[in-house]
């Protein structure tokens, strides 16, 4: 019998979550029908839905109509195309309007959403409320995905992310800068100075260390610099490389496409990936010699990893990989 690889090498310590690279906001009624729109376009051009569209309720909505947005926001996430994922981002626990948001949003489409996100999470208690209000509006499967925007939260990040319920902990640059009193300069929130303040650093890199201890996925803050892809690219690459998110938030459409590009595998790495995976496939996964290398499981594990990667943004993959695919479908 031939073994799938994601039965060979997907152990307890094989991965993080598998969620798409970008996670796309809007919460103005115009711009979330076109973000549905563009996830379904891209979606039949890629043959896959490519991107999360998170609907949103909290700083990205019009303040001041709370109960219509959240009845809004239901109805469009019921009446997006079948097989897109879309998500909603609801008020922080402790504001007026959250209980309203999850009983509307999720009571009335839970079922049609991928994930809620929480906002301004500060501890596990902050967890454990949203999940009794989403267990209690109908939906005791939903995945919580966390926005972690304070020290005190990136202090705790680790015993959040340790959470049964919580799939993604995002990191919210603007507000843990401006949690900071005017102590990180405005130029932290920038597509330069989010890189190389120390503070910011440290930051990124306890939520992603926390991610990847406990399985969940790391998504990476906005860039604000939305009318510069090749900066944008250039983020979300140095996201990826340097900081080890596998997600991103996008908050305008022209963000997606850089994003997609850099979190994906380059041609010379999948062509890399499948040789090295055939031949280990041959081997019955035991250790083998390749390039005058040797391999086992935990280098296979990384190279299965480059293809998971290239699945889940959209890059055509040769046929001998196509079939590891189709078969887990």
């Amino acid at each position: 019998m031939t073994l799938h690889p994601r039965t060979v090498l997907l152990g307890a310590q094989a991965r993080t979550g598998h969620l798409p690279v970008c996670d796309h906001y809007s919460g103005v009624e115009a711009r979330m029908r076109k973000s549905l729109q563009l996830q379904a376009d891209m979606a039949r051009e890629f043959g896959a839905c490519v991107f999360d569209v998170t609907l949103d309720c909290e700083d990205g909505a019009p303040a001041g109509a709370e109960a219509d947005h959240a009845k809004l926001v239901s109805e469009l996430a019921l009446g997006a195309e079948e097989g897109m994922r879309v998500a909603v981002r609801v008020h922080a626990v402790d504001h007026p309007a959250f209980a309203d948001d999850v009983r509307t949003i999720v009571g009335g489409a839970g079922a049609r959403l991928a994930h809620v996100m929480i906002p301004k999470v500060e501890s596990v208690q902050d967890i454990e409320t949203a999940v009794r209000a989403v267990d209690a509006a109908g939906a005791p499967a939903l995945p919580l995905h966390a926005l972690i925007e304070s020290p005190a939260a990136v202090h705790r990040a680790f015993d959040i992310a340790s959470h049964p319920r919580v799939q993604s902990l995002s990191f919210g640059l603007m507000d843990f800068v401006s949690a900071h009193g005017g102590a990180i300069p405005e130029a932290g929130m920038g597509v330069e100075g989010q890189f190389t303040h120390p503070l910011v650093v440290r930051a990124k890199l306890e939520i992603a260390s926390a991610c990847h201890a406990h399985g969940k996925v790391p998504s990476h803050s906005v860039v604000t610099e939305f009318k510069d892809p090749a900066a944008m690219r250039a983020a979300a690459r140095r996201a990826t490389t340097e900081f080890g998110f596998t997600r991103m938030w996008s908050i305008h459409p022209d963000q997606v496409r850089p994003i997609l590009e850099a979190m994906a595998p380059t041609g010379d790495e999948v062509e890399l990936a499948v040789r090295l995976l055939l031949a280990a496939q041959a081997a019955a996964w035991a250790p083998i010699s390749f390039d005058g290398k040797l391999h086992d499981r935990a280098s296979y594990r990384f190279h299965w990893q480059v293809l998971e990667r290239a699945q889940a943004t959209g890059r055509p993959l040769p046929a001998g990989a196509r079939a590891w695919f189709d078969a887990a479908a």
